[in-house]
């Protein structure tokens, strides 16, 4: 399996022409129906090797972390993410292995990030400076990690080590800022969106890494943005009422607008749980308590269903609407 990248990486090389890649684009496109840059492609699988690799991978790092970890939890947490490491130069450097990329990321991050947070918790260090270090050390992993492996999802996970970090800083300097931590998440999903959609600008073709960077991007910040908005509606402790289901629609609607006019799905897709468990505590609270999932299901499954089959066609009516001085920025 390859992707558009390594199609313009061989063109890079001389292997094939830039004219030659386009026509094969084309003819995909033509045979798919639909333009290539609407697909939203982004690696997670190339075979069923990543998924061998993965397991086999899973196996060996979370019993050498056990292992070690008898004797010092933190020791534990650094073999770890010594073994990622050692394993990503491999795997990601050699084989580039979509999915077992991603493992290794994340072992390597959340292992360092627990070998931060187990060492200071050893000198009886304050939670609110433990947290704070172990956010630092967690996004200086993902750094490191990225200027090596230039694995897409790292960005993601740097942002959202960087905005733990902030957050915690803010409120441990500010201890009213306590009482607004729903709105520091929600301004720090904003902020995602905004850093995702730098990503997405400089690659409105989505040809290269870029856009898969923005993709990951797309899917921290939805979650970010929606989770505080439904806990201050009370929706998550399954305080629902008409009204307040109304204005989940109605919001999840305005989600989709954005998603279709950015051309991300993602965007969509995580926070789809928060509608779905919206709507399911409706039907419960309404006497349909073994049915309400099902129902919940078949609504929103039906209009996602809808909007792909007919998402070109939606996005070209939007645009219609979009100035050409933003339009520039968004994809083909």
């Amino acid at each position: 399996m390859y992707s558009d990248e390594d199609l313009y990486a061989a063109v890079k090389a001389g292997i094939f022409d830039e004219a030659s890649v386009e026509k094969f684009r084309s003819h995909i496109s033509l045979l798919s129906n639909t333009k290539s840059v609407d697909e939203e492609n982004f690696r997670l699988i190339s075979g069923f090797n990543d998924v061998f690799v993965t397991i086999a991978a899973l196996l060996f790092l979370a019993s050498a972390g056990w292992l070690s970890g008898q004797l010092n939890e933190a020791l534990g947490c650094f073999i770890t993410a010594s073994l990622s490491w050692l394993l990503s130069i491999f795997f990601i450097s050699r084989k580039k292995l979509a999915l077992p990329a991603i493992f290794f990321l994340i072992a390597f991050i959340v292992s360092a990030i627990g070998c931060a947070y187990n060492t200071l918790h050893l000198y009886n260090t304050a939670k609110e400076l433990t947290i704070v270090v172990s956010g630092v050390v967690g996004a200086i992993a993902a750094y490191l990690h990225w200027y090596k492996f230039k694995v897409p999802i790292t960005v993601a996970a740097g942002v959202a080590s960087s905005a733990v970090c902030l957050i915690t800083i803010a409120i441990t300097q500010i201890p009213f800022l306590k009482d607004y931590m729903l709105i520091l998440m929600a301004l720090s999903g904003v902020i995602t969106f905004l850093i995702a959609m730098y990503w997405d600008s400089q690659d409105t073709q989505r040809k290269t890494r870029k856009s898969d960077v923005a993709f990951w991007l797309h899917l921290l910040s939805a979650p970010l943005i929606v989770h505080p908005i439904f806990s201050f509606m009370g929706v998550l402790k399954s305080e629902v009422s008409m009204e307040k289901i109304a204005f989940v629609i109605l919001l999840y609607f305005f989600l989709g607008l954005i998603s279709v006019v950015i051309d991300r799905r993602a965007l969509m897709v995580s926070s789809l749980v928060y509608v779905l468990y919206a709507l399911t505590a409706l039907f419960k609270v309404y006497g349909m308590v073994s049915f309400s999932f099902a129902i919940s299901g078949v609504f929103i499954g039906s209009m996602l269903l809808l909007l792909s089959a007919f998402w070109q066609k939606f996005r070209i009516f939007l645009l219609c609407y979009i100035s050409e001085s933003i339009k520039k920025y968004l994809p083909a």
